[in-house]
C-alpha cells in the first residue's frame, strides 16, 4: 500500500445519505479524521471487527490520494495521482450515542480496520471520474453505487477546504463521502469493491 499519512473523511456529502440518517444537509464541508492505525488494504483477506459495541455499518466511498504539497490554486488534476475505493466503516450505536452527547465521532469512526481501502489506481482526472460509478457488493449483492458527480461539495472544493483548515501533502488521502444505501455488516459476509464493474478490491468480514 501506499505511503499514506493522513486520512481525511469528508461525512453527509451526498444529500440522500444525509437524509437517510435524519441528518441535516451541510452548507459547509464536514470534515473528521480517522487514525492510520484503521486503515487496512482489502485484498482479499479476511478483517476482523468488534462484536461487542453494537451495529457496525459500511459507507462506500471514492477516496483520492494527494500527490504533493498542496499550493493555493492548485486544480484537482494537478495534485490527485490515485483513487480508490474505500469503506468508511462505523460503530452506528456508538456514533449515536456521541451525537446525543455532543461528543466527538472518534470512538465510533477510529477504531482498528475502520478505514477499508482498495489498490489504489491511476486518477483519469475529474471529467472520466464522473462517467464512471463506484459500487459495493455485499454476498454478490449491490447495495451502495454512486457517483461524484453527486457531490454536494466537489473535490475541489474539498481539496481547498480541508487544505485551508488542515493542510493537506503528499501521502494524504481523502474519504469523499458516502452515497445512500449504508447498512450493517455480519460475520462471513463478503465484500467487492468496484469501479465502473470492476472489482479492484475484496475482504470478507470476521465479528470477534
Amino acid at each position: 500500500m501506499k505511503d499514506i499519512k493522513n486520512i481525511y473523511c469528508v461525512g453527509r456529502n451526498y444529500a440522500l445519505h444525509a437524509k437517510e440518517l435524519n441528518n441535516e444537509i451541510p452548507t459547509s464541508p464536514f470534515l473528521f479524521s480517522k487514525p492510520t492505525h484503521s486503515l487496512v488494504e482489502a485484498n482479499g483477506q479476511s478483517i476482523t471487527l468488534p462484536s461487542n459495541q453494537g451495529s457496525v455499518h459500511f459507507e462506500t466511498e471514492l477516496v483520492i490520494h494527494i500527490a504533493k504539497q498542496f499550493e493555493s490554486g492548485m486544480k484537482v488534476d494537478e495534485i490527485v495521482d490515485s483513487m480508490a475505493i474505500g469503506l468508511d466503516l462505523t460503530l452506528r450505536d456508538v456514533q449515536s450515542q456521541l451525537k446525543q452527547k455532543q461528543h466527538p465521532w472518534l470512538l465510533a469512526k477510529g477504531f482498528k480496520n475502520s478505514a477499508v481501502v482498495s489498490d489504489f489506481i491511476p486518477f483519469p482526472g475529474v471529467e472520466a471520474c464522473e462517467q464512471l460509478d463506484f459500487s459495493l457488493l455485499k454476498n454478490g449483492e449491490r447495495v451502495q453505487v454512486g457517483n461524484i458527480k453527486d457531490l454536494l461539495f466537489d473535490l475541489q472544493t474539498i481539496i481547498e477546504f480541508t487544505a485551508e483548515h488542515f493542510g493537506l501533502g503528499k501521502g494524504d488521502i481523502i474519504y469523499t463521502g458516502t452515497p445512500s444505501g449504508v447498512g450493517p455488516l455480519s460475520d462471513q459476509d463478503q465484500l467487492s469493491l468496484n469501479w465502473g464493474g470492476n472489482e479492484i478490491g475484496s475482504c470478507s468480514v470476521t465479528m470477534g
